[in-house]
């Protein structure tokens, strides 16, 4: 589809019913914006350590837990299960950084 002033624009899928829309540029943000992928970076190299020391941290506490000890070690369990969970999504996070970051340091060079 072609917007008016001669650039044009994927039709985009909208909805349960699957009209097509063009996307309008509207807001004053610039065309060239870039989300911050230095702090994303950051945040994806510090969280999946610290996550990772959680799991092992509860694992180790739930293994130790006695038959009448509080906390069970059932909920330490879920904790442990869900750091992990959490470090995996960190450091997926990280590879999908580190991919946009390349893809954007070669269209840099190529410009």
């Amino acid at each position: 589809m072609v917007i008016p002033g001669g650039s044009s624009a994927p039709p985009v899928r909208s909805g349960a019913t699957g009209r097509r829309s063009v996307r309008v540029r509207t807001g004053s943000e610039p065309t060239t914006a870039r989300s911050p992928l230095g702090l994303r970076m950051a945040l994806s190299a510090v969280f999946p350590p610290l996550f990772a020391a959680a799991t092992a941290g509860l694992a180790v506490w739930a293994a130790h837990q006695g038959p009448g000890d509080s906390p069970n070690r059932g909920p330490l369990t879920v904790l442990a299960v869900i750091c992990g969970g959490l470090t995996s999504a960190a450091a997926a996070d990280l590879m999908v950084v580190r991919t946009r970051r390349r893809q954007h340091e070669r269209a840099d060079a190529s410009a």
